[in-house]
């Protein structure tokens, strides 16, 4: 299973509608998947990015924390 269907995968386990997209920015993960390498860029549940008035609701780290978590478990199973 690939990176990005691991992170698909995780995410609607926790009731998160994935949104695949390519992005411009300047993340590590923008640049690895420019380069080649698929590298999700995992929502961090944030608003008004770089603005006066960002902001993160608790709620949405924490549904973050569990997509990480479901990441992990569902790495944790596959074949090596």
């Amino acid at each position: 299973m690939f990176v990005v269907e691991i992170a698909k995968q995780a995410m609607l386990q926790a009731g998160v509608e994935p949104k695949i997209k390519a992005i411009r920015g300047g993340t590590d993960g923008a640049r690895l998947s420019y380069d080649g390498l698929p590298c999700p860029n995992i929502f961090a549940g944030g608003h008004n990015f770089h603005g006066p008035y960002e902001f993160v609701p608790v709620k949405s780290m924490e549904k973050a924390v569990e997509v990480i978590v479901k990441i992990a478990q569902l790495a944790g199973k596959m074949k090596k």
